[in-house]
């Protein structure tokens, strides 16, 4: 029994990042009809997606952190109860506040991936650790590609709790095989935990990502979009002196300002902004009126259907990516993954009418999103201490999140901008799109540049060692 259980861990602890995916995507099919069926506003409707957004982005360094001190099992499987949990509470009310705040427990599955990439290297031998963490990479971009059409499918065809109802079993599942098949990892770093610094964190976040996310509503000159920016210049500068003074710190910012360790982070803000342009926007361009002359008039089911292989793809190729790690190094992987992005991007501005090239173009972004995405755990993984490998995980996820937002805040600045009338309604011209393509296009170039940037590791895979608790200290080689 002890046996199957370790060859399911693998499986059991991916099929919780698909969840985690999942939680997130689900309800978008749904915004268009909760104004409706809530009796609320559009604008609090769109809370739904927000506290989702915000919750995780704070949660992830948080829970990271809490795992590498107190039990990595420990808290994933709190990640995973409060993510079923969120679902069960959505699944009984109908009340939009009710609604929110449940949705904010699911934000807690953010951490979930980074978590469960930092159990792999503690529990798994050298050799499957490298195809173990990519397939968990990837999970974030299957996750989203099987979300969005299941949850299409579910809300055309049957009562929108059904579709929370269905999560919560799944998340129920998720949970019960996590808690059998995963086995609490030997490393940790006891200390105190910094409570400040998780708070500090928490504010700067709010602020930065609530103005990010709603500056298209509320106006971006608008007294409180200015106020928050400012209050989150503020608090964070506050919570980075504290930080360094910090005996414990939350993040250990001397360590994350290292180039193995910074320029990671800050390819995964890029990547994040360069990924999330694909589905945007695609999402948007097939669904257009076929009056515009480009779009395609797709139904959100048809839509989902259409980002599905991309999905496909991720799956299948992370093991290749693996490889590629394995042969070249991380950093070879990171850069050409950005590169495959950005041509893809150039595929999308090519020729966006075609049905088969557009889902061609979003699949090669998939294609590289994988690549990517697999390469920046391993290499935060070979950077740092085995006791901070959770929380700094947690960090690039974070980024990760930090450019999805970004990166729909400036897409919709760009589309509100290139707009025509169709039917008397405003509707995206095609040339709005093709230079929301090139803008996401062009940051993955520069996320190309930085993967280049970062120097190289003494070796091609991390020396970890199984259960030890002991491997390399890798974050003070060539640092």
């Amino acid at each position: 029994m002890a046996a199957l259980r370790d060859r399911l861990a693998v499986p059991v602890l991916a099929f919780g990042g698909i969840l985690m995916a999942v939680m997130q995507t689900v309800v978008v099919p749904l915004l268009p009809y909760l104004p409706r069926l809530t009796g609320a506003s559009a604008s609090a409707v769109s809370w739904m997606v927000t506290a989702t957004l915000l919750s995780g982005a704070v949660l992830t360094p948080v829970l990271g952190r809490a795992g590498d001190m107190y039990g990595k099992r420990r808290v994933l499987l709190a990640a995973l109860g409060l993510m079923t949990l969120g679902s069960l509470l959505c699944a009984l009310t109908s009340d939009i506040g009710l609604l929110i705040a449940a949705r904010a427990l699911q934000g807690a599955a953010a951490a979930v991936v980074p978590l469960s990439i930092s159990i792999l290297r503690d529990e798994l031998p050298p050799e499957r650790t490298g195809s173990a963490v990519a397939l968990m990479s990837s999970t974030v971009g299957i996750g989203a590609a099987l979300g969005l059409p299941l949850a299409a499918l579910i809300v055309q065809y049957a009562n929108w709790h059904v579709m929370f109802w269905a999560t919560t079993a799944l998340g129920a599942l998720g949970l019960t095989l996590a808690w059998w098949a995963v086995r609490e990892s030997p490393v940790r770093e006891p200390g105190r935990f910094d409570t400040p610094g998780a708070l500090g964190l928490a504010a700067g976040l709010v602020c930065l990502l609530l103005a990010v996310s709603q500056g298209g509503t509320w106006g971006w000159a608008s007294p409180r979009i200015l106020s928050l920016f400012i209050a989150c210049v503020l608090i964070l500068a506050l919570w980075w002196r504290q930080q360094l003074r910090a005996e414990r710190p939350l993040v250990d910012l001397k360590l994350a300002a290292r180039p193995r360790v910074a320029l990671p982070h800050i390819a995964a803000l890029l990547t994040g902004f360069a990924f999330y342009g694909n589905s945007l926007v695609t999402s948007q361009l097939v669904q257009a009126p076929e009056a515009t002359g480009y779009g395609l008039g797709l139904s959100i089911v048809a839509t989902g259907l259409c980002l599905l292989p991309g999905g496909v793809t991720m799956l299948l190729l992370s093991p290749v990516s693996a490889r590629i790690s394995a042969a070249r190094g991380p950093r070879t992987t990171l850069a050409l993954g950005t590169a495959i992005i950005a041509f893809g991007y150039v595929i999308r501005i090519m020729d966006s009418r075609d049905l088969w090239l557009i889902i061609l173009g979003a699949t090669v972004c998939a294609t590289g999103t994988t690549f990517a995405y697999s390469a920046l755990p391993t290499l935060i993984l070979r950077a740092v201490p085995a006791g901070q490998t959770a929380s700094a995980n947690g960090v690039n996820v974070l980024m990760r999140t930090v450019g999805q937002a970004v990166c729909s805040a400036a897409v919709a600045a760009v589309l509100v901008h290139h707009t025509s009338l169709i039917g008397g309604a405003p509707v995206p011209t095609l040339h709005g799109y093709l230079l929301a393509f090139a803008m996401a296009g062009t940051v993955a170039l520069v996320a190309c540049a930085a993967a280049l940037s970062i120097p190289r590791s003494p070796g091609d895979t991390p020396r970890i060692g199984r259960r030890t608790g002991a491997p390399r200290d890798e974050a003070l080689e060539g640092a």
